[in-house]
C-alpha cells in the first residue's frame, strides 16, 4: 500500500498552491497539505526563533496526532527545505522523497544579504504587494488567472511570518550530505524556466540521491504545481505507480 504524501507548499503562499493537482493525485494517494505555521490556517509563530525544523516538529505532531508511521514528504521551495529538515531529523518516518524547484544546499552570501535584507523590511511592514512578490517566480507565459490567483494569496500572508521565515531560511544547514545518505525513492521536479532554483541545481539534487528520478517540465517557473499541475500531476503519480 503507498504511503499517504505530504507536500509542503512554497514560501510565500499557502496549501492553497496545491490545489490545482489535488483531484488527479488524491485518486492515487492519501494527500496531505498543511498550511505551515504563519501561513493560512496554520498556526501561530508566536514567540518561537526562526527554524525550519521548528515546521518539521509540526508536521511530525500532525502526522503523529493522525496515527501516521510513515510518509513520502515533500514540497516546492521552502517546502523543500522543510522535508529535507524532516529527513534530517526524523529519517524513520520518510517513506520517500519529493524535491521540486528547491535546493538541497544552503544560501551563498548572496542569498543571505537577500533574506536578511527582506526581513528587515518585513519587520518594518515594508512587502511587496502580491503581483509584485510572485513575478520573480513565474515564467512570462503564466495565464493572467493563474497570476490573480497567486498574487492573492501571497497578499494575505502577515508581514512577521515573511520576517521570520526569511530568516528560518538564511539559517538553513546545508542538506547535500542527507540527501546522499538516504535510501529511499526520491523524486526532484523542476520548471525550465525557474530562476531561483534552475535546472542545474534540480541536476545536481537527483545526481546527489542514490535512488533519484529527475523531470523538467518544460515553459515553465519557479511554481510546477501551480504553473504546470497537469504536468506536475502526471510526473508524481507516474514516479508513485513505479515506486510504491
Amino acid at each position: 500500500m503507498t504511503p499517504p504524501l505530504v507536500l509542503l507548499h512554497a514560501f510565500p503562499f499557502d496549501s492553497r498552491l496545491f490545489d490545482p493537482i489535488r483531484s488527479a493525485v488524491a485518486d492515487r494517494v492519501q494527500l496531505i497539505t498543511p498550511d505551515l505555521r504563519g501561513f493560512g490556517t496554520g498556526p501561530a509563530i508566536g514567540d518561537s526563533d526562526p527554524d525550519l525544523g521548528l515546521l518539521a516538529d509540526d508536521l511530525i505532531a500532525q502526522l503523529d496526532a493522525e496515527g501516521i508511521d510513515k510518509a513520502i514528504i515533500g514540497g516546492v521551495s521552502m517546502g523543500g527545505y522543510i522535508s529535507l529538515a524532516v529527513l534530517r531529523r526524523y529519517p524513520e518516518r520518510v517513506a520517500g522523497l519529493v524535491l521540486a524547484d528547491t535546493r538541497s544546499g544552503a544560501d551563498d552570501a548572496a542569498a543571505l544579504e537577500r533574506r536578511r535584507t527582506a526581513a528587515h523590511r518585513a519587520d518594518n511592514g515594508d512587502v511587496a504587494p502580491g503581483a509584485e512578490a510572485i513575478v520573480p517566480l513565474i515564467g512570462e507565459c503564466t495565464s493572467a488567472p493563474i497570476r490573480g490567483w497567486l498574487a492573492d494569496i501571497v497578499a494575505g500572508v502577515p508581514a512577521a511570518t515573511i520576517a521570520w521565515a526569511q530568516r528560518a531560511m538564511a539559517a538553513r544547514p546545508d542538506s547535500t550530505e542527507v540527501l546522499a545518505g538516504t535510501s529511499v525513492p526520491v523524486l526532484v521536479v523542476v520548471g525550465e524556466l525557474d530562476a531561483i532554483t534552475p535546472p542545474e541545481v534540480a541536476r545536481v539534487m537527483a545526481a546527489t540521491a542514490p535512488e533519484a528520478e529527475l523531470v523538467e517540465l518544460p515553459g515553465i517557473g519557479h511554481l510546477s504545481s501551480a504553473e504546470d499541475p497537469d504536468g506536475f500531476a502526471d510526473a508524481l503519480t507516474g514516479w508513485l505507480h513505479r515506486r510504491f
